[in-house]
Protein backbone atom coordinates (compact mmCIF):
# COMPACT_ATOMS: atom_id res chain seq x y z
CA UNK A 1 0.00 0.00 0.00
CA UNK A 2 1.17 3.54 -0.76
CA UNK A 3 1.88 5.56 2.37
CA UNK A 4 -0.44 8.62 2.55
CA UNK A 5 1.46 11.84 1.89
CA UNK A 6 0.56 13.34 5.27
CA UNK A 7 1.97 10.47 7.31
CA UNK A 8 5.37 11.63 8.51
CA UNK A 9 5.09 14.89 6.56
CA UNK A 10 6.70 18.18 7.55
CA UNK A 11 4.07 20.92 7.21
CA UNK A 12 5.19 24.56 7.03
CA UNK A 13 2.74 26.97 8.66
CA UNK A 14 2.23 30.32 6.94
CA UNK A 15 0.63 33.19 8.84
CA UNK A 16 -0.48 35.24 5.79
CA UNK A 17 -0.61 38.64 7.49
CA UNK A 18 3.08 38.37 8.27
CA UNK A 19 4.63 36.41 5.42
CA UNK A 20 5.05 38.79 2.47
CA UNK A 21 3.16 41.93 1.41
CA UNK A 22 3.06 42.74 -2.31
CA UNK A 23 0.65 45.69 -2.43
CA UNK A 24 2.25 47.98 0.15
CA UNK A 25 -0.55 48.04 2.71
CA UNK A 26 1.69 46.54 5.41
CA UNK A 27 -0.23 43.26 5.57
CA UNK A 28 0.88 40.05 3.89
CA UNK A 29 -1.20 38.59 1.06
CA UNK A 30 -1.68 35.53 -1.12
CA UNK A 31 0.50 36.84 -4.01
CA UNK A 32 3.23 37.31 -1.41
CA UNK A 33 3.00 33.65 -0.49
CA UNK A 34 3.25 32.68 -4.16
CA UNK A 35 6.30 34.91 -4.51
CA UNK A 36 8.12 33.07 -1.73
CA UNK A 37 7.01 29.48 -2.30
CA UNK A 38 10.42 28.64 -3.75
CA UNK A 39 11.96 29.38 -0.34
CA UNK A 40 9.55 26.99 1.35
CA UNK A 41 10.11 24.26 -1.21
CA UNK A 42 13.88 24.60 -0.77
CA UNK A 43 13.55 23.57 2.88
CA UNK A 44 12.50 20.05 2.04
CA UNK A 45 9.03 20.25 3.58
CA UNK A 46 6.06 18.33 2.20
CA UNK A 47 3.18 20.76 2.60
CA UNK A 48 2.10 24.24 3.58
CA UNK A 49 -0.65 25.14 6.04
CA UNK A 50 -2.08 28.58 5.33
CA UNK A 51 -3.74 30.27 8.31
CA UNK A 52 -7.10 31.99 7.63
CA UNK A 53 -7.36 34.25 4.58
CA UNK A 54 -11.18 34.30 4.38
CA UNK A 55 -13.44 37.35 4.52
CA UNK A 56 -13.33 38.65 8.07
CA UNK A 57 -13.74 41.82 10.13
CA UNK A 58 -10.34 40.82 11.62
CA UNK A 59 -11.29 41.17 15.28
CA UNK A 60 -9.22 38.01 15.80
CA UNK A 61 -7.14 38.43 12.65
CA UNK A 62 -9.01 35.99 10.47
CA UNK A 63 -10.19 33.41 12.99
CA UNK A 64 -13.51 35.28 12.95
CA UNK A 65 -14.83 34.36 9.52
CA UNK A 66 -17.65 36.24 7.80
CA UNK A 67 -17.64 34.18 4.58
CA UNK A 68 -16.02 30.73 4.48
CA UNK A 69 -16.09 30.63 0.66
CA UNK A 70 -14.27 33.83 -0.23
CA UNK A 71 -10.90 35.52 0.21
CA UNK A 72 -10.71 38.73 2.18
CA UNK A 73 -9.70 41.61 -0.15
CA UNK A 74 -6.84 42.31 2.25
CA UNK A 75 -5.27 39.02 1.11
CA UNK A 76 -6.35 39.00 -2.53
CA UNK A 77 -8.95 37.08 -4.51
CA UNK A 78 -10.07 33.53 -5.19
CA UNK A 79 -8.02 33.74 -8.39
CA UNK A 80 -4.96 34.51 -6.24
CA UNK A 81 -5.69 31.44 -4.15
CA UNK A 82 -6.01 29.33 -7.29
CA UNK A 83 -2.62 30.65 -8.40
CA UNK A 84 -1.16 29.72 -5.02
CA UNK A 85 -2.55 26.19 -5.33
CA UNK A 86 -1.18 25.78 -8.83
CA UNK A 87 2.31 27.04 -7.95
CA UNK A 88 2.52 25.00 -4.76
CA UNK A 89 1.48 21.84 -6.56
CA UNK A 90 4.00 22.54 -9.32
CA UNK A 91 6.70 22.67 -6.63
CA UNK A 92 5.53 19.38 -5.14
CA UNK A 93 3.93 20.98 -2.08
CA UNK A 94 0.56 19.92 -0.73
CA UNK A 95 -1.73 22.73 0.45
CA UNK A 96 -3.65 22.68 3.74
CA UNK A 97 -5.88 25.54 4.87
CA UNK A 98 -7.40 26.48 8.20
CA UNK A 99 -11.06 25.81 8.86
CA UNK A 100 -12.85 27.29 11.87
CA UNK A 101 -15.93 25.18 12.50
CA UNK A 102 -17.00 26.07 16.02
CA UNK A 103 -17.80 29.76 15.52
CA UNK A 104 -18.13 32.56 12.98
CA UNK A 105 -17.74 36.31 13.00
CA UNK A 106 -20.68 38.25 14.39
CA UNK A 107 -20.83 39.87 10.94
CA UNK A 108 -21.49 36.52 9.23
CA UNK A 109 -24.86 36.48 7.39
CA UNK A 110 -25.86 33.38 9.34
CA UNK A 111 -25.51 35.23 12.65
CA UNK A 112 -27.11 38.44 11.40
CA UNK A 113 -30.19 36.40 10.53
CA UNK A 114 -30.08 34.26 13.67
CA UNK A 115 -29.95 37.21 16.05
CA UNK A 116 -32.83 39.04 14.38
CA UNK A 117 -35.58 36.98 16.01
CA UNK A 118 -36.40 33.65 17.64
CA UNK A 119 -38.43 32.35 14.70
CA UNK A 120 -36.35 32.95 11.55
CA UNK A 121 -34.86 30.08 9.45
CA UNK A 122 -31.49 30.35 11.23
CA UNK A 123 -32.81 31.11 14.69
CA UNK A 124 -31.34 27.91 16.09
CA UNK A 125 -28.02 27.92 14.19
CA UNK A 126 -26.16 29.44 17.17
CA UNK A 127 -26.11 28.65 20.87
CA UNK A 128 -28.81 30.83 22.43
CA UNK A 129 -30.07 30.66 26.01
CA UNK A 130 -32.45 32.58 28.23
CA UNK A 131 -31.17 34.59 31.15
CA UNK A 132 -31.54 33.33 34.69
CA UNK A 133 -34.35 34.85 36.71
CA UNK A 134 -32.00 37.58 37.93
CA UNK A 135 -30.89 38.47 34.39
CA UNK A 136 -27.43 36.92 34.65
CA UNK A 137 -26.04 34.48 32.05
CA UNK A 138 -27.42 30.95 31.98
CA UNK A 139 -24.33 29.36 33.51
CA UNK A 140 -20.77 30.05 34.67
CA UNK A 141 -18.91 29.30 31.44
CA UNK A 142 -15.98 31.60 30.69
CA UNK A 143 -14.34 32.88 27.54
CA UNK A 144 -10.70 32.04 26.82
CA UNK A 145 -10.13 35.75 26.23
CA UNK A 146 -11.44 36.69 29.67
CA UNK A 147 -14.84 37.17 31.32
CA UNK A 148 -18.17 35.39 30.81
CA UNK A 149 -18.67 33.32 27.66
CA UNK A 150 -22.14 34.81 27.18
CA UNK A 151 -23.16 38.05 25.45
CA UNK A 152 -26.61 39.62 25.73
CA UNK A 153 -28.45 40.20 22.46
CA UNK A 154 -31.40 42.63 22.88
CA UNK A 155 -33.00 41.75 19.51
CA UNK A 156 -33.82 38.27 20.81
CA UNK A 157 -33.77 38.99 24.52
CA UNK A 158 -31.30 36.12 24.98
CA UNK A 159 -27.65 35.42 25.54
CA UNK A 160 -25.42 33.80 22.91
CA UNK A 161 -22.35 31.70 23.62
CA UNK A 162 -18.83 32.75 22.65
CA UNK A 163 -15.94 30.60 23.82
CA UNK A 164 -13.56 33.17 22.39
CA UNK A 165 -14.25 36.87 21.66
CA UNK A 166 -17.77 38.26 21.99
CA UNK A 167 -17.51 38.93 18.25
CA UNK A 168 -17.10 35.17 17.65
CA UNK A 169 -20.52 33.59 18.37
CA UNK A 170 -20.59 29.80 18.69
CA UNK A 171 -22.54 27.75 16.17
CA UNK A 172 -24.91 25.09 17.51
CA UNK A 173 -23.66 21.82 16.05
CA UNK A 174 -26.52 19.95 17.69
CA UNK A 175 -28.48 21.31 14.73
CA UNK A 176 -27.98 18.96 11.73
CA UNK A 177 -28.37 21.91 9.35
CA UNK A 178 -25.24 23.50 10.84
CA UNK A 179 -23.27 20.31 10.30
CA UNK A 180 -24.50 20.06 6.72
CA UNK A 181 -23.60 23.68 5.97
CA UNK A 182 -20.13 23.16 7.45
CA UNK A 183 -19.43 20.08 5.37
CA UNK A 184 -20.72 21.92 2.33
CA UNK A 185 -18.09 24.63 2.52
CA UNK A 186 -15.41 22.03 3.23
CA UNK A 187 -16.52 20.43 -0.05
CA UNK A 188 -16.16 23.83 -1.76
CA UNK A 189 -12.44 23.95 -0.96
CA UNK A 190 -11.89 20.28 -1.76
CA UNK A 191 -13.42 20.87 -5.18
CA UNK A 192 -11.03 23.78 -5.60
CA UNK A 193 -8.08 21.43 -5.08
CA UNK A 194 -6.87 21.79 -1.49
CA UNK A 195 -5.16 18.73 -0.04
CA UNK A 196 -6.15 19.03 3.60
CA UNK A 197 -7.38 21.11 6.50
CA UNK A 198 -6.06 22.24 9.83
CA UNK A 199 -9.13 22.36 12.07
CA UNK A 200 -9.06 25.16 14.61
CA UNK A 201 -10.26 24.26 18.13
CA UNK A 202 -11.97 21.19 16.71
CA UNK A 203 -13.15 19.95 20.12
CA UNK A 204 -15.23 23.13 20.63
CA UNK A 205 -17.98 22.33 18.11
CA UNK A 206 -20.47 20.93 20.64
CA UNK A 207 -21.44 22.07 24.11
CA UNK A 208 -23.42 20.35 26.84
CA UNK A 209 -27.12 20.37 25.89
CA UNK A 210 -28.10 21.00 29.50
CA UNK A 211 -25.70 23.95 29.81
CA UNK A 212 -24.44 22.65 33.15
CA UNK A 213 -22.00 24.75 35.18
CA UNK A 214 -18.31 23.88 34.93
CA UNK A 215 -16.89 22.83 38.32
CA UNK A 216 -14.17 24.93 39.99
CA UNK A 217 -10.52 23.96 39.69
CA UNK A 218 -8.15 24.07 42.70
CA UNK A 219 -5.66 26.95 42.57
CA UNK A 220 -2.69 24.58 42.26
CA UNK A 221 -4.11 23.20 39.01
CA UNK A 222 -4.88 26.49 37.29
CA UNK A 223 -2.54 26.01 34.35
CA UNK A 224 -2.98 25.17 30.70
CA UNK A 225 -2.77 26.52 27.18
CA UNK A 226 -1.04 29.81 27.89
CA UNK A 227 -3.30 30.45 30.87
CA UNK A 228 -1.82 32.13 33.87
CA UNK A 229 -3.41 32.37 37.29
CA UNK A 230 -4.74 35.84 36.43
CA UNK A 231 -6.93 34.48 33.60
CA UNK A 232 -10.22 33.30 35.15
CA UNK A 233 -10.57 30.72 32.37
CA UNK A 234 -8.02 28.66 34.30
CA UNK A 235 -10.32 28.61 37.36
CA UNK A 236 -12.62 25.91 35.94
CA UNK A 237 -12.62 22.34 34.69
CA UNK A 238 -13.99 22.81 31.17
CA UNK A 239 -16.09 19.69 31.11
CA UNK A 240 -19.24 21.10 29.55
CA UNK A 241 -18.38 23.95 27.17
CA UNK A 242 -16.30 21.72 24.83
CA UNK A 243 -15.18 18.13 24.06
CA UNK A 244 -18.64 16.61 24.07
CA UNK A 245 -19.30 13.03 22.86
CA UNK A 246 -21.54 14.27 20.04
CA UNK A 247 -18.40 15.57 18.32
CA UNK A 248 -17.25 12.07 17.42
CA UNK A 249 -20.08 11.20 14.98
CA UNK A 250 -19.56 14.57 13.31
CA UNK A 251 -15.83 13.86 12.86
CA UNK A 252 -16.79 10.56 11.28
CA UNK A 253 -19.07 12.39 8.83
CA UNK A 254 -16.18 14.72 8.01
CA UNK A 255 -13.84 11.77 7.46
CA UNK A 256 -16.31 10.14 5.08
CA UNK A 257 -16.34 13.33 3.02
CA UNK A 258 -12.54 13.59 2.97
CA UNK A 259 -12.14 9.93 2.03
CA UNK A 260 -14.29 10.57 -1.03
CA UNK A 261 -11.57 12.93 -2.27
CA UNK A 262 -8.73 10.41 -2.17
CA UNK A 263 -5.72 11.49 -0.10
CA UNK A 264 -7.19 14.61 1.54
CA UNK A 265 -6.50 14.87 5.25
CA UNK A 266 -7.57 16.65 8.42
CA UNK A 267 -5.29 17.82 11.25
CA UNK A 268 -7.15 18.74 14.42
CA UNK A 269 -6.04 21.33 16.98
CA UNK A 270 -7.13 19.99 20.36
CA UNK A 271 -7.17 21.71 23.72
CA UNK A 272 -9.15 19.99 26.46
CA UNK A 273 -8.81 19.05 30.12
CA UNK A 274 -6.80 16.00 28.97
CA UNK A 275 -5.63 16.98 25.52
CA UNK A 276 -3.51 13.88 24.97
CA UNK A 277 -6.44 11.56 25.72
CA UNK A 278 -8.71 13.62 23.47
CA UNK A 279 -6.11 13.57 20.68
CA UNK A 280 -5.94 9.78 20.91
CA UNK A 281 -9.75 9.54 20.85
CA UNK A 282 -10.15 11.95 17.92
CA UNK A 283 -7.55 10.19 15.75
CA UNK A 284 -8.94 6.69 16.00
CA UNK A 285 -9.74 5.02 12.66
CA UNK A 286 -12.54 6.73 10.80
CA UNK A 287 -12.02 10.12 12.49
CA UNK A 288 -9.23 12.68 12.07
CA UNK A 289 -6.07 11.69 10.21
CA UNK A 290 -3.85 13.57 12.68
CA UNK A 291 -4.15 15.58 15.86
CA UNK A 292 -1.96 17.94 17.82
CA UNK A 293 -2.33 19.51 21.23
CA UNK A 294 -0.47 22.16 23.17
CA UNK A 295 1.64 19.92 25.41
CA UNK A 296 4.87 20.85 23.59
CA UNK A 297 3.73 24.46 23.22
CA UNK A 298 3.92 25.18 26.95
CA UNK A 299 6.75 26.60 29.06
CA UNK A 300 7.67 23.14 30.35
CA UNK A 301 11.04 22.05 28.97
CA UNK A 302 13.12 19.11 30.06
CA UNK A 303 14.11 15.75 28.67
CA UNK A 304 11.75 14.08 31.13
CA UNK A 305 8.80 16.28 30.20
CA UNK A 306 9.23 15.71 26.47
CA UNK A 307 9.69 11.95 26.95
CA UNK A 308 6.70 11.60 29.26
CA UNK A 309 4.44 13.73 27.05
CA UNK A 310 5.21 11.83 23.86
CA UNK A 311 5.05 8.47 25.64
CA UNK A 312 1.64 9.23 27.16
CA UNK A 313 0.24 9.94 23.72
CA UNK A 314 1.94 6.87 22.25
CA UNK A 315 0.42 4.68 24.96
CA UNK A 316 -3.09 6.03 24.32
CA UNK A 317 -3.06 6.49 20.57
CA UNK A 318 -2.99 2.97 19.14
CA UNK A 319 -3.41 3.24 15.37
CA UNK A 320 -3.79 7.03 15.43
CA UNK A 321 -1.17 9.41 14.10
CA UNK A 322 0.28 12.39 16.02
CA UNK A 323 1.54 15.71 14.74
CA UNK A 324 4.02 17.72 16.79
CA UNK A 325 4.72 21.44 16.94
CA UNK A 326 6.86 23.49 19.29
CA UNK A 327 5.98 26.91 17.81
CA UNK A 328 2.95 28.44 16.14
CA UNK A 329 1.04 31.72 15.86
CA UNK A 330 -0.46 31.42 19.36
CA UNK A 331 2.56 30.92 21.63
CA UNK A 332 5.96 32.42 22.42
CA UNK A 333 8.51 31.15 19.90
CA UNK A 334 10.29 28.02 21.10
CA UNK A 335 13.78 29.53 20.91
CA UNK A 336 12.79 32.04 23.61
CA UNK A 337 10.14 30.01 25.43
CA UNK A 338 12.44 27.05 26.01
CA UNK A 339 15.89 28.53 25.50
CA UNK A 340 15.49 31.84 27.30
CA UNK A 341 16.46 35.34 26.21
CA UNK A 342 20.06 34.31 25.55
CA UNK A 343 19.36 31.21 23.45
CA UNK A 344 21.77 30.92 20.55
CA UNK A 345 21.63 29.45 17.07
CA UNK A 346 22.92 26.09 18.34
CA UNK A 347 19.77 25.79 20.44
CA UNK A 348 17.60 26.82 17.49
CA UNK A 349 19.20 24.17 15.26
CA UNK A 350 18.71 21.55 17.95
CA UNK A 351 15.01 22.36 18.34
CA UNK A 352 14.38 21.83 14.61
CA UNK A 353 16.13 18.47 14.75
CA UNK A 354 14.28 17.47 17.92
CA UNK A 355 10.74 18.06 16.70
CA UNK A 356 11.58 16.48 13.33
CA UNK A 357 12.80 13.22 14.86
CA UNK A 358 9.78 12.48 17.05
CA UNK A 359 7.28 9.95 15.73
CA UNK A 360 4.56 11.64 13.76
CA UNK A 361 4.11 14.51 11.37
CA UNK A 362 5.55 17.95 12.11
CA UNK A 363 4.33 21.54 11.88
CA UNK A 364 7.13 24.09 11.47
CA UNK A 365 6.09 27.71 11.94
CA UNK A 366 7.40 30.38 9.56
CA UNK A 367 10.69 31.75 10.87
CA UNK A 368 11.50 28.60 12.78
CA UNK A 369 13.94 27.73 9.99
CA UNK A 370 15.74 30.99 10.82
CA UNK A 371 15.88 30.44 14.58
CA UNK A 372 13.81 33.57 15.24
CA UNK A 373 13.39 34.52 18.90
CA UNK A 374 10.22 36.04 20.31
CA UNK A 375 9.83 39.71 19.40
CA UNK A 376 9.28 42.21 22.20
CA UNK A 377 6.38 44.31 20.91
CA UNK A 378 5.78 47.51 22.92
CA UNK A 379 2.31 48.15 24.29
CA UNK A 380 1.62 50.99 21.87
CA UNK A 381 2.19 48.60 18.92
CA UNK A 382 0.13 45.68 20.27
CA UNK A 383 -2.72 44.48 18.06
CA UNK A 384 -3.79 41.21 19.69
CA UNK A 385 -7.04 41.60 21.69
CA UNK A 386 -5.86 38.84 24.03
CA UNK A 387 -2.69 40.76 24.88
CA UNK A 388 -4.50 44.07 25.22
CA UNK A 389 -6.93 42.49 27.69
CA UNK A 390 -4.25 40.92 29.90
CA UNK A 391 -1.33 43.33 29.55
CA UNK A 392 1.14 43.71 31.27
CA UNK A 393 1.11 40.21 32.84
CA UNK A 394 0.51 38.63 29.42
CA UNK A 395 1.53 40.45 26.26
CA UNK A 396 -0.52 38.33 23.90
CA UNK A 397 0.50 36.68 20.67
CA UNK A 398 1.95 39.55 18.67
CA UNK A 399 5.52 38.65 19.60
CA UNK A 400 5.36 35.47 17.50
CA UNK A 401 3.41 37.11 14.66
CA UNK A 402 5.80 39.84 13.54
CA UNK A 403 6.63 39.93 9.82
CA UNK A 404 8.96 37.40 8.23
CA UNK A 405 12.44 38.93 7.74
CA UNK A 406 13.50 38.35 4.14
CA UNK A 407 16.31 40.91 4.14
CA UNK A 408 18.21 43.07 6.61
CA UNK A 409 16.59 46.25 5.27
CA UNK A 410 14.49 48.41 7.61
CA UNK A 411 11.30 46.87 6.20
CA UNK A 412 12.91 43.40 6.30
CA UNK A 413 11.94 42.91 2.66
CA UNK A 414 8.40 42.29 3.89
CA UNK A 415 6.56 45.36 2.60
CA UNK A 416 7.08 48.67 0.83
CA UNK A 417 4.65 50.14 3.35
CA UNK A 418 4.56 50.21 7.14
CA UNK A 419 4.36 46.65 8.47
CA UNK A 420 1.29 45.93 10.60
CA UNK A 421 3.65 44.88 13.41
CA UNK A 422 7.20 46.13 13.86
CA UNK A 423 10.14 43.97 12.77
CA UNK A 424 12.83 43.82 15.48
CA UNK A 425 16.49 44.31 14.63
CA UNK A 426 17.29 40.84 15.99
CA UNK A 427 15.03 39.38 13.29
CA UNK A 428 16.53 41.45 10.47
CA UNK A 429 19.97 40.17 11.51
CA UNK A 430 18.64 36.62 11.03
CA UNK A 431 16.97 37.31 7.69
CA UNK A 432 16.74 34.79 4.89
CA UNK A 433 19.21 36.85 2.84
CA UNK A 434 21.76 36.89 5.67
CA UNK A 435 21.49 33.17 6.31
CA UNK A 436 21.55 32.13 2.64
CA UNK A 437 25.24 33.07 2.53
CA UNK A 438 26.18 31.18 5.71
CA UNK A 439 26.60 27.38 5.41
CA UNK A 440 26.49 27.13 9.23
CA UNK A 441 23.24 29.06 9.67
CA UNK A 442 20.02 27.72 11.14
CA UNK A 443 18.52 27.94 7.66
CA UNK A 444 21.31 25.85 6.10
CA UNK A 445 20.99 23.26 8.88
CA UNK A 446 17.21 23.07 8.49
CA UNK A 447 17.52 22.42 4.78
CA UNK A 448 20.17 19.75 5.20
CA UNK A 449 18.36 18.03 8.04
CA UNK A 450 14.90 18.00 6.45
CA UNK A 451 16.21 16.83 3.11
CA UNK A 452 18.10 14.01 4.82
CA UNK A 453 15.03 13.12 6.92
CA UNK A 454 13.01 12.64 3.74
CA UNK A 455 15.33 9.80 2.75
CA UNK A 456 14.95 7.93 6.06
CA UNK A 457 11.75 5.86 6.39
CA UNK A 458 12.51 5.15 10.06
CA UNK A 459 12.36 8.88 10.87
CA UNK A 460 9.21 9.48 8.84
CA UNK A 461 7.25 6.36 9.69
CA UNK A 462 9.05 4.25 12.28
CA UNK A 463 8.07 3.45 15.85
CA UNK A 464 9.61 5.33 18.75
CA UNK A 465 11.11 3.72 21.84
CA UNK A 466 12.45 5.94 24.62
CA UNK A 467 15.57 4.94 26.54
CA UNK A 468 16.28 5.58 30.21
CA UNK A 469 18.63 8.53 30.45
CA UNK A 470 19.24 11.19 33.10
CA UNK A 471 18.57 14.88 32.62
CA UNK A 472 19.43 16.66 30.38
CA UNK A 473 19.73 13.71 27.98
CA UNK A 474 16.79 12.80 25.76
CA UNK A 475 17.38 9.45 24.08
CA UNK A 476 15.16 7.33 21.89
CA UNK A 477 15.20 4.94 18.98
CA UNK A 478 13.22 5.12 15.77
CA UNK A 479 12.57 1.66 14.37
CA UNK A 480 11.30 -0.04 11.27
CA UNK A 481 11.80 -3.64 10.17
CA UNK A 482 14.70 -2.47 8.01
CA UNK A 483 16.52 -0.05 10.31
CA UNK A 484 16.96 1.24 13.84
CA UNK A 485 18.34 4.68 14.59
CA UNK A 486 19.62 5.82 17.98
CA UNK A 487 18.96 9.53 18.54
CA UNK A 488 20.34 11.34 21.58
CA UNK A 489 20.04 15.03 22.46
CA UNK A 490 21.91 16.98 25.12
CA UNK A 491 19.36 19.65 26.01
CA UNK A 492 21.80 21.68 28.11
CA UNK A 493 24.46 24.32 27.31
CA UNK A 494 27.25 22.22 28.90
CA UNK A 495 28.87 18.96 27.84
CA UNK A 496 27.49 15.73 29.29
CA UNK A 497 28.32 12.02 29.19
CA UNK A 498 25.90 9.11 29.15
CA UNK A 499 26.46 5.37 29.05
CA UNK A 500 23.85 3.63 26.87
CA UNK A 501 22.97 0.05 27.72
CA UNK A 502 23.79 -1.08 24.18
CA UNK A 503 26.72 0.71 22.54
CA UNK A 504 27.92 -1.92 20.09
CA UNK A 505 27.13 -1.79 16.39
CA UNK A 506 26.53 1.96 16.11
CA UNK A 507 27.40 3.78 12.90
CA UNK A 508 27.13 7.53 13.44
CA UNK A 509 26.09 9.92 10.68
CA UNK A 510 26.65 13.62 10.05
CA UNK A 511 24.75 15.93 12.39
CA UNK A 512 23.87 18.19 9.43
CA UNK A 513 25.10 21.27 11.26
CA UNK A 514 24.57 20.20 14.86
CA UNK A 515 27.57 19.51 17.13
CA UNK A 516 27.95 15.73 17.16
CA UNK A 517 28.73 13.53 20.12
CA UNK A 518 31.11 10.59 19.98
CA UNK A 519 31.74 7.28 21.69
CA UNK A 520 34.51 7.20 24.29
CA UNK A 521 34.84 3.70 25.68
CA UNK A 522 31.50 2.77 27.17
CA UNK A 523 30.24 6.37 27.24
CA UNK A 524 28.66 8.71 24.78
CA UNK A 525 30.01 12.24 25.12
CA UNK A 526 27.72 15.02 23.97
CA UNK A 527 28.78 18.65 23.42
CA UNK A 528 26.52 21.56 24.49
CA UNK A 529 23.18 21.36 22.65
CA UNK A 530 24.65 18.38 20.88
CA UNK A 531 23.21 15.45 19.00
CA UNK A 532 24.28 11.89 18.46
CA UNK A 533 22.49 10.03 15.71
CA UNK A 534 23.59 6.59 14.59
CA UNK A 535 22.23 3.59 12.77
CA UNK A 536 22.40 0.30 14.63
CA UNK A 537 23.92 -2.59 12.74
CA UNK A 538 23.43 -4.83 15.79
CA UNK A 539 19.96 -4.84 17.33
CA UNK A 540 19.69 -4.37 21.13
CA UNK A 541 19.30 -7.52 23.20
Amino acid sequence: MTTPWWRGAVIYQIYPRSFRDTDGDGVGDLPGIVERLDHIASLGVDAIWVSPFFRSPMHDFGYDIADQRDVDPMFGTLADFDALLARAHALGLKVMIDQVFSHTAAEHPWFLESRASRDNPKADWYVWADARDDGTPPNNWLSIFGGPAWQWEPRRGQYYLHNFLASQPDLDFHNPAVQDATLDYVRFWLDRGVDGFRLDSINFCFQDRQLRDNPPKPPALRTGRGFSADNPYAFQYHWYNNTQPENLPFLERLRTLLDAYGDSCALGEISSEDSLATTAEYTRPGRLHMGYSFELLTDDFSAGYIRDTVQRLEDAMGDGWPCWAISNHDVVRAVTRWGGADADDAFARQMVALVCTLRGSVCLYQGEELGLPEADVPYEALRDPYGLAFWPNFKGRDGCRTPMPWTGDPDAGFSSGTPWLPVPEAHRARSVAAQEADPHSVLAHTRRFLQWRRTQPALRLGDIVFLDAPEPVLAFERRTHEATWLIVFNLSPVSVAWAPTEIAGLAAVDGHGLPMGDIDGASLRLPPHGLYIARRSVQPG
